[in-house]
């Protein structure tokens, strides 16, 4: 059997925009991920489901998985001819002991590549607006391992030196040592009235900032029950804190929002959600699957020519449909003079994507408006393809009209499996704020997914998020109350109403 590969690779500090792309593509690749307990769960979005996940994390003060047997298992899936992805928090090799492991592949004679990563003492500090260099304040850097094991058996390490750097001194996992850090500090010459920043969980929802003095932290932060992890920042840049902290003050920052639509339809909705500083986890709900047999809209585009309309109702419609077509070697031209309509504008977009133009589209996103449409538009010959669970609502109101509806089932619904305990158990915690539905199946497979429990005591404080009436209308009569619906029925105006809804909640908590 062929030797494997293992990849080193730095997850980054926990955003997981942060990670480069290189990483990403030594997850989508690797067999077996062993991974850290810094590491943000939502990188694992990227891993294959056949592949394995084995946890190996190291928390200050806690269990931890023997260093030695992250070496064995690395060694044990590479000589399998497995490609393994070692995933770390922050840069590997920067107190990430990724040398070590480095070491281990090479006396195994196991190929290996790092692949750096966004190290915390960079990227924290940036997230908390505090620069680490400013032409007024610090020229020089100092990045120290505030570990206890460290400072006292380590002979090389300077506290002389490191008083009198003259810029900032950024000292990662000292956090249990605070006191003793900050001691020995003014013990060689640092001024007792240096500013610090305590940054706890940065890049993330619950980043926390305590400031205060090197003569004074320790005790704010023992007050305030302060807890790792967390980055530390000596010097006189973290005055600039005030005026530079930007990512505290996006309107969603400090909130978990579930997003559970499909994964290949999730990427846009989390990307604007993210941009107003939401931390956005990733739970399929439903997962869109082809038909048994496709005989039936294989005889529908045999007979395109006798059609006065195409009418899709999904963005997934559109996509099984030219997919079909094209397997069938088959182009836009066989569509000839059909007319196409859209229920929404996501829908409209990809049919325009295609190269092709849409006829009509409802102001309204359901398909009772279509109906209308479609009526006042003398739709005679219609050809519907959707899902398979779609709402009868549509083929009976034009039949009723007098049209002829072709309606053919072109993909199914399922529900994805895997993921349904992580979610409990986020929901148990209370950590998440809005749980976020996209069409009545994300509802009932998220009803089912609850395995018996009491969907208002799991719930808790989470509220509750519909994309439109429809969708809502199927969470209240699970009892679900519904927090958060606009007007439009988009996931643009969806976000929108998002906003507007916590920072209303802001307001009236302030």
């Amino acid at each position: 059997m062929p030797t494997g590969k293992v990849y080193l690779v730095g997850a980054g500090p926990g955003d997981p925009g942060l990670l480069t792309l290189k990483g990403k593509r030594c997850l989508e690749e690797a067999d077996v991920i062993i991974y850290d307990y810094l590491v943000d769960i939502r990188l694992l979005d990227y891993v294959r489901p056949e592949a394995t996940l084995l946890y190996a994390g190291k928390r200050g003060g806690g269990r931890a998985v023997p260093q030695q047997t992250i070496h064995e298992l690395m060694r044990e899936h590479a000589a399998n001819g497995k490609v393994v992805a070692r995933l770390k928090g922050g840069d590997p090799l920067l107190f990430g002991r990724g040398g070590e492991e480095a070491e281990e592949l090479v006396a195994a004679s196991i190929p290996f590549e790092i692949v750096p990563g966004v190290s915390s003492a960079t990227a924290v500090p940036a997230y908390a607006g505090i620069p680490l260099t400013h032409r007024d304040h610090a020229s020089a850097v100092a990045i120290v391992s505030g570990h206890k094991e460290i400072w006292d058996t380590a002979p090389h390490l300077n506290w002389a030196t490191l008083a009198g750097v003259g810029g900032t001194l950024v000292f990662l996992m000292g956090t249990r040592q605070l006191q003793n850090n900050m001691r020995r500090l003014t013990e060689f010459g640092l001024p007792a009235e240096t500013p610090v920043a305590l940054i706890r969980w940065g890049t993330k929802a619950d980043q926390e900032v305590l400031t205060g003095t090197v003569g004074r932290i320790a005790g704010l932060a023992a007050a305030q029950s302060f807890e790792p992890p967390a980055v530390i920042v000596v010097g006189d840049v973290v005055r600039l804190r005030d005026r530079l902290q930007w990512f505290e003050s996006k309107p969603l920052f400090g909130k978990r929002i579930a997003i559970t639509r499909p994964r290949i339809q999730a990427s846009g909705f989390a990307d604007l959600l993210e941009q107003y500083g939401a931390e956005v986890f990733r739970f399929p709900l439903i997962e869109t699957v082809p038909p048994e047999s496709s005989a039936a809209l294989d005889a529908a585009l045999d007979g395109l020519a006798d059609y006065d309309w195409l009418v899709f109702t999904s963005v997934n419609g559109v996509r099984y449909f030219f997919e079909r077509l094209r397997a069938r070697r088959r182009d836009i031209r066989s569509l000839g003079n059909i007319r196409i309509a859209a229920i929404g504008p996501e829908t409209a977009r990809s049919i325009q994507a295609r190269h092709l133009r849409v006829d009509a589209t409802p102001h309204e996103y359901q398909a009772e408006a279509l109906i209308e449409v479609l009526k006042a538009e003398k739709a005679r010959r219609i050809l519907l393809p959707r899902a398979a669970e779609a709402r009868a609502i549509l083929p009976q109101e034009l039949r009723a009209a007098g049209a002829q509806v072709d309606e053919i089932a072109i993909y199914r619904t399922i529900r994805p499996q895997g993921r349904d305990e992580t979610l409990r158990d986020m929901l148990r915690a209370g950590q998440i704020d809005l749980l976020t539905f996209t069409s009545s199946s994300t509802v009932r497979n998220f009803m089912a997914c609850l395995s018996g429990e009491d969907s208002a005591a799991l719930l808790g404080q989470a509220q509750i998020g519909c994309i439109g009436p429809i969708t809502a209308a199927t969470a209240q009569e699970y009892g679900l109350t519904v927090a958060v619906q606009p007007s439009a029925y988009t996931i643009p105006a969806f976000v929108e109403a998002i906003v507007a809804y916590f920072r209303t909640e802001h307001n009236t908590i302030g």
